[in-house]
This record gives C-alpha cells, structure tokens and sequence, in this order.
C-alpha cells in the first residue's frame, strides 16, 4: 500500500496520468483501426482483445443509445411490404404456398405497376406440388390422370412467367461453407469497379450461395445477396455490396433500384483505403471501407402503414396507392416462418423489414456516418484535453486541487458530470449530423486520467495529514518531556 502511494504521488502524480493516458488511447486506436492495416501480431491481437472489450462494447451501446433516444422519422414511402402473414396463412394454407400461388401473386402485384418487386424468399428446389411432381405419385390406376397432369406447365414454368412479366428481384443467402442447396455462384446482373480490378479482401465474402433454381434466376430482372453479419446478435451493419467467390454482387435495396431505374449496372467506387460509395443511377450512397453502412433505424411502430396482407393483395381489396409505382417487397412475416432480428434501437422485427428500411433511408438520405478521420479527430482531442487536466489538476494552486483538499468526494461527480455533457454533446452531433461521436471513450479515457489524478491528490492529503499527526506527536511528547516532576 505505501509502495502505491508512492507510485501515485510522484511527481505529483503526473507520470502514472501520463502513462494511463497514452495506455488508453493506444488501447482504444487498436480496437477501431482502418480495415487497410495489417491484422495485429501476437501478442498484441490477444492483448487487445482482452483490454479492448469495454470500448468495443460501450462505444456500440453508445451509438445504440444515439438512436433509440433519436430513431429515424420517414421522410418519405417508396417501399411496401407485401407480408404472407397470419392472415394469409390462415386463408390460403400453410407455407411453402405452391409457386402457381406466388404467380398469382405477382401478377396480382404487377397489375398495379410497382417500380419493382424484390422477393426475399429462397426457392433452391423444384416445387413438389407441380402437376408433373403429382403425377409421379399416382398408381397405375389412375394413368389417364397422371397424363393429363404431365400435360400442364409445372409450377415453376408458371412462376417463371410470372417473373418476366414483372420487374423482379430474387434474392440469396451467402454461405461461408458448402451444404446440399448451396452453389458456388449465381446469375446476375453488372457491378462495375472504379478505381480497381478487384473488390478488397476486406469486403464481405461468401464462398457458396443459397440462390432460386437457375430456371427462375434466368426470368427474374435482377438478383441480390441479402445475407447480413450480427454483432453480439444484433444488426447494425448493412453491406451494399459483397463478394460472391470474385464476384462482386449487390444488395436487395441497391439491385432494386437499379431494376428500378432500368441502369444497366451497378457502379461501385474503390479507393486505397476500400469502398468509397455505392452508385446506381443518379443515387450515390458513401460507405464505410467494407463496403457497408450503418443504418440509422426507425421505430417499428412507424413502419406499420408499410405492410399490405398478401391476401389483400389477391382478392383485390389493397389500395392502389401501395402498390403504383413502389419498390415493393414481398415476403414472410407469420409466426414461426420469417427471420427475426434485434437492430440496433433494441427492436425485434421480420428481416424484410431491415430490407425496407435499408430503402428508405437512402431515399431519405439519412446515412449514419462514422469516417476513419473522425476516429483520429477524437484520439487528438482526447490528447490534448488529458494534457491539460495533467498540466493542471496537480498544480497546488489550482481551483481544482483546492476543491479537492475542502470536498474529496466531489471528484467522481465532476469526472461523471463532465462525460455526462460529452455525451450530450454526443448525441447532438449525431442528431444534427448523422455523425457517431464516441463519447464513451473519452469517458473511459478521461476517467482513467481523472481517476489516476484525484487518487494521487488524496494519497497525497493522505501522506501530508499523517505527517502533521506524526509532528504533533513529537511536540506532545517533547512538551512532556520537559515538564518537571
């Protein structure tokens, strides 16, 4: 214990400030580097890991709290969700629905004139309920029926139709590892590189893709990977583009606007430092290196006026006005058939839902941004500030050591009242800006130097208050001394 109050007392406990401070920083650049650098060597990457968890971790429950304290407001419609939901199953049977059944849906869509429809629903296999997949069944006796059957287009022929007569969009899932309906790649449509022959290393990749049988690739106007990576089960993060084997392939919401706007590829922009932006037609979406965004969410409350019953769709009852002209989604949210996930405002919501938001907020223009530039802003503010609180906090004279001496508690509530106004300050970046300030490393950072300070001004006042108690000791016992008997 003396030996730590010494430690924290010397030179007025500026080296052991100085030394937490560029620790933390150090810390704290590691654990947020630019994709373009070099993996760390071990030790280091182990040390990192194990330091580096409280600013991985309060840095993304700080940008959760930005937007659950300031979700996104729509500014705009352009995209429904046409749901096979509980309504749906109820009325027309359980899922898979006989693709004859799909047909009649996007007709039904189609009839209305959508800019475009993305089916967020997998069809790796042929559909066992076609006429000719019934025949196979049928015994000997009913041979007359199983001709006639042969006779009608399989089901799958039926869609197929169904997708050329509307501006369509399947969709697939990337897979790291090779299973009974994968493949190692996919029909699709232009993505052009500016700036580059290859996608970066970096970039999102899948070796194998669960994609709709070749037949149905071929009739569709589009196709997209809409596979996304969780962190610690949430989602945060959208790729715009991936990389399928070498393969460049796009999002649904990109691919869908590129079938949209009728643009012969999608045009994507390669720096140095990775994936600069996005491009389809006149829209121009910046990302982060891999080729991602951060997407600010909105309330699921908000987005209910999106969602049409598909069998509203098919008996004719839906309003037109939510299907003309839309970028429409169709896919499943009923109970026990869709994917649900967590997003980053702590909702759980149909994975066509992120989709439709992923819409949105291009439309909106409302991006969250967090450029590599802003990380190294923030790691040169917090130099200079811990500096300062170093130059000044230990000086004898200064108001704060003499606050310290009459309150010593009063430490821990200037150190949390000051990370609490960095955090405000924070959240009012992100809600004017879209800028994510990490407040919660300059409050992991700047607590470690103010801790590390006030400790050494206390064990200081420590030291000090029992020299004075040791002086006045020796004076009573020398007065005592020399009083006569």
């Amino acid at each position: 214990m003396n030996f730590l109050k010494r430690l924290l007392t010397s030179g007025n406990g500026r080296p052991v400030a100085i030394g937490i401070l560029l620790w933390t920083l150090l810390i704290n650049a590691l654990t947020e580097l630019p994709p373009t650098w070099p993996d760390l060597p071990w030790p280091a990457d182990k040390v990192v890991d194990a330091v580096g968890s409280p600013f991985i971790t309060g840095r993304n429950l700080l940008f959760d709290g930005y937007q659950k304290e300031h979700a996104r407001k729509p500014q705009s419609q352009p995209v429904t969700i046409v749901a096979i939901d509980e309504k749906s199953l109820q009325e027309l049977g359980q899922w898979p629905w006989p693709r004859y059944r799909l047909a009649q849906l996007l007709d039904a869509i189609a009839a209305h004139q959508p800019a475009a429809v993305g089916l967020d629903i997998y069809m790796p296999e042929t559909d066992q309920t076609s006429p000719d997949k019934v025949a196979l069944g049928l015994g000997p006796e009913h041979k007359a029926l199983a001709q006639q059957l042969r006779q009608l287009p399989p089901n799958d022929t039926r869609l197929s139709a169904a997708l050329r007569r509307t501006p369509s969009v399947l969709s697939a899932a990337g897979f790291d590892f090779k299973a009974f309906t994968t493949t190692e790649g996919m029909r699709t449509w232009p993505v052009t590189l500016e700036g580059g022959e290859r996608l970066p290393v970096f970039v999102r990749r899948f070796d194998q893709v669960l994609a709709s049988l070749p037949e149905l690739q071929a009739a569709a106007s589009g196709q997209a990977v809409v596979s996304v990576d969780l962190e610690n089960g949430v989602v945060r993060h959208i790729p715009l583009v991936m990389n399928l084997s070498d393969q460049p392939v796009p999002t649904l919401a990109i691919e869908m606007l590129r079938v949209a706007t009728q643009s012969p590829s999608v045009n994507v922009k390669l720096s140095p430092a990775g994936v600069t932006a996005v491009e389809v037609a006149d829209l121009s979406v910046p990302t982060l290196p891999k080729g991602d965004i951060r997407l600010h969410f909105a309330k699921h409350a908000d987005m209910a006026s999106r969602h049409v019953s598909a069998s509203d769709v098919l008996s004719g009852k839906v309003n037109p006005e939510m299907l003309a002209g839309k970028l429409v989604l169709l896919g499943l949210t009923g109970a026990g058939l869709n994917d649900m996930r967590t997003n980053a405002i702590g909702e759980t919501v149909p994975g066509i839902e992120i989709q439709a938001q992923v819409i949105e907020s291009l439309f909106d223009g409302r991006i969250v941004l967090r450029p590599q530039w802003l990380k190294w802003a923030e790691s040169l503010a917090l130099l200079c500030i811990g500096a300062w609180l170093i130059w000044y906090i230990p000086r004898p004279r200064s108001a704060f050591a003499i606050y310290i001496r009459k309150v010593p508690q009063a430490g821990l509530w200037l150190t949390l009242g000051t990370n609490a106004v960095i955090a405000w300050i924070g959240l009012q970046v992100f809600i004017r800006t879209g800028y994510l300030f990490d407040a919660a490393s300059f409050f992991l950072v700047l607590s470690g130097v103010m801790g590390s300070l006030v400790s050494s001004a206390l064990a200081e006042m420590d030291i000090q208050k029992k020299a004075k108690l040791l002086v006045q000791q020796e004076a009573q016992k020398t007065a005592q001394s020399a009083t006569p008997v």
